[in-house]
């Protein structure tokens, strides 16, 4: 099973939640807010977009990549670990 099937439901509340967030940025946009708030919430979005693209990335990697069927060694279940907390890092 893909780890996206596995994981859809957590997956499709934060894709619902960076909609949200776009929707209120169209609206702020619309009503001319001030830009200050604007491109803090623009700031969010790109943070959750984020969010939602090391998860998926992550969930690739421990899966498919470091396929526990095949049972990787340790030492690549923790390489596997630190790719993920460079990729987070890198996408913070």
């Amino acid at each position: 099973m893909s780890h996206t099937v596995r994981d859809k439901k957590k997956l499709l509340g934060r894709v619902r939640r960076v909609q949200g967030q776009l929707a209120a940025v169209e609206r702020m946009l619309t009503d001319e807010a001030d830009p200050y708030k604007t491109l803090q919430l623009v700031a969010s979005c790109r943070g959750a977009l984020n969010g939602l693209m090391f998860q998926i990335i992550e969930g690739h990697l421990m899966l498919h990549v470091v396929d526990p069927a095949r049972k990787p060694s340790a030492s690549q279940v923790e390489a596997a670990h630190q790719l993920a907390d460079v990729i987070k890092s890198y996408l913070k």
